[in-house]
C-alpha cells in the first residue's frame, strides 16, 4: 500500500510538472502525510514482530530489509513532494513554458519505471531484476548530469531565467534521488534473497553475489 501510494504520488507530480498544473501539485503535497502515517505504522509492526517472535536468519533479514525499504519509500515521498513544491514555484514565476522542462521527460520516465520495478522485484525476491535496477540507476545519473550542463548554458544565455531555472534544477535533483531510492530497494531485495549486503560493492562483485 505504501509503495503504491508513492508510485501514485510520483505519477501525479510528473503530471503537475509537464502539464503545469498547480491543482495537481497541491494534491500531491496534501497527500504526503498519508505516506508518513504508513511509515510509522509499518515501523511499529516491525518492532512488535521482532519483540514478540525474536526472528533469526532470513526472517530477521526480511524484517530489517522492510524497515530500510519503508525508510526509502518515505524519503522518495519527500522527494515527490519537493517536486510538487518546485512545480508551484516555477508556475508562479511565470516562466514555466519558456524553461527546458521537456528535457527531463526521459529521467522522469526512468525514475517511475525503476521505482515500480524495484517494488515488484522485492515482492518476488527477484534478484536478477534487482541487479538490473542497480545498473539502470546510472542512466538517471547520466540524464541529470546532461540536463545540468544544458541548464547552465540556458541560464548563461538569459540571466533573467536564473531563479526559475534553479527551481528546475532542484526538481531535477529530486527525480535523480527517487532513482537512488529505487536502487536502495533493489539492494535490499538482494540482501534478503542472498544474505549479502551489496551496497558499495563493485559491479562485478554484485553480479557474483546474484549469480
Amino acid at each position: 500500500e505504501m509503495g503504491g501510494l508513492v508510485e501514485s504520488q510520483l505519477r501525479n507530480a510528473f503530471y503537475a510538472f509537464f502539464e503545469f498544473s498547480t491543482e495537481a501539485a497541491d494534491q500531491v503535497i496534501e497527500r504526503e502525510a498519508a505516506i508518513n502515517v504508513l511509515e510509522v505504522e509499518i515501523d511499529h509492526d516491525i518492532s512488535s514482530t521482532i519483540g514478540r517472535r525474536q526472528p533469526t536468519a532470513r526472517d530477521l533479514r526480511l524484517l530489517l530489509a522492510m524497515a530500510k525499504i519503508t525508510a526509502n519509500l518515505e524519503r522518495a515521498g519527500d522527494e515527490v513532494a519537493r517536486i510538487a513544491r518546485m512545480v508551484k514555484l516555477i508556475i508562479d514565476s511565470g516562466s514555466a513554458r519558456s524553461l527546458p522542462s521537456s528535457e527531463l521527460r526521459v529521467a522522469s520516465d526512468l525514475a517511475s519505471h525503476l521505482l515500480r520495478r524495484s517494488l515488484d522485484a522485492f515482492a518476488r525476491l527477484d534478484t536478477d531484476t534487482a541487479l538490473a535496477i542497480i545498473k539502470a540507476d546510472d542512466q538517471i545519473d547520466h540524464e541529470y548530469d546532461g540536463f545540468l550542463r544544458k541548464l547552465i548554458t540556458y541560464m548563461m544565455e538569459d540571466p533573467r531565467t536564473i531563479s526559475p531555472s534553479l527551481n528546475l534544477l532542484f526538481l531535477a535533483k529530486a527525480i535523480e534521488r527517487v532513482g537512488d531510492h529505487a536502487k536502495n530497494i533493489a539492494e535490499c531485495t538482494i540482501y534478503v534473497a542472498k544474505g549479502e549486503d551489496v551496497r558499495h560493492l563493485p559491479s562485478a562483485d554484485r553480479e557474483s553475489v546474484v549469480r
